[in-house]
């Protein structure tokens, strides 16, 4: 697969979301199954995964899909780029150095690692300045713990305070072409500081995979496609011009709706790595594929123009 850089850091130019072994999805997968779609996709190409200290299932405890990752990528540790994500909503003691590293120190235990590559701080806090998670990002640089560091879901005037701290290596926020508000400053803010952009939900949870219905019926437990906003029935059906127009690009390029999706943003922006999640071996292939598609200068534009002609029903946005 092609590569882009994140920062200094070197990756296939699709990752994997890893979240959905773990939650979000519904029923989660046994852990053979989890660790061979994993592995699958190392061999497929990916060499950038994405993981989370709280992704467990109905978020109701610590470290299960790291557990996960740590044990499917082990024996390629070397190949591969692990991110993974803390939560520091409050400080029970010490500085936030010390919280920070004892959050890292548990996740790498998990992983399996004496490092990890990117490590996110995964939404900001009123009462914890991003200023101190900054410095402290910069310590366990300095020291090797990490290789790099960013945010998620933060608007630009946050990755401003943060960025003169420490430099960022990516901003993972929501985006895809249903999801469009970071077009208008993130982006643009991380492209100028030679930031990397990891857009979670490329697929808008699978609406733009055209599989999704107005008579498919989600999971009861733990599946976030009951809550966003552009799966509801009524938004399903407003959207259909969206999926129409995928369909037509999908038939045109010999490929399906989610990799004209992905296509789109990565012929888009050169500083953008997406990494869609699913559960599922044969989507996560279909989706790593996405990297083959390539669109001309001219039929991005075309589809470009059409999508802009497309109202959007349902807004996600993004909320600390």
């Amino acid at each position: 697969m092609k590569t882009r850089k994140i920062g200094t850091l070197t990756v296939s130019e699709v990752g994997m979301g890893c979240m959905a072994f773990s939650h979000g999805y519904g029923q989660i997968p046994p852990e053979k199954y989890s660790i061979e779609a994993i592995q699958n996709a190392y061999r497929h190409g990916c060499t950038f995964f994405d993981t989370a200290e709280i992704y467990s299932p109905n978020l109701s405890g610590t470290g299960h899909n790291e557990r996960i990752v740590g044990k499917a990528l082990r024996d390629v540790r070397s190949d591969v780029v692990l991110a993974t994500k803390l939560f520091l909503n409050v400080l029970n003691r010490g500085s936030v150095y010390d919280a920070v590293r004892r959050h890292l120190e548990a996740s790498m235990e998990r992983l399996q690692t004496d490092m990890v590559d990117l490590y996110y701080l995964h939404r900001t806090s009123f009462g914890v300045p991003v200023e101190k998670v900054a410095e402290a990002m910069g310590r366990l640089i300095d020291e090797g713990l990490i290789q790099g560091w960013g945010l998620s879901q933060v608007d630009v005037a946050v990755i401003d305070r943060a960025q003169k701290v420490t430099s960022l290596t990516a901003i993972q926020n929501i985006y895809s072409m249903v999801e469009r508000d970071v077009e208008k400053a993130v982006i643009p803010y991380c492209m100028e500081h030679s930031i990397g952009f990891v857009p979670f939900s490329p697929i808008a949870s699978g609406l733009l995979s055209g599989k999704i219905t107005t008579e498919t019926k989600f999971e009861r437990n733990d599946d976030v496609r009951n809550w966003v906003p552009q799966l509801s029935r009524a938004n399903i059906a407003g959207n259909q011009p969206i999926i129409d127009l995928l369909k037509r690009y999908a038939d045109l390029k010999h490929a399906t709706p989610a990799q004209i999706s992905l296509a789109w943003m990565l012929h888009k922006y050169p500083n953008v790595v997406p990494i869609p999640g699913s559960k599922n071996k044969e989507r996560i292939l279909e989706n790593l594929d996405a990297s083959l598609v390539e669109l001309s200068d001219e039929e991005f534009r075309s589809l470009e123009d059409a999508l802009n002609q497309c109202r959007v029903y349902g807004h996600r946005g993004f909320a600390r």
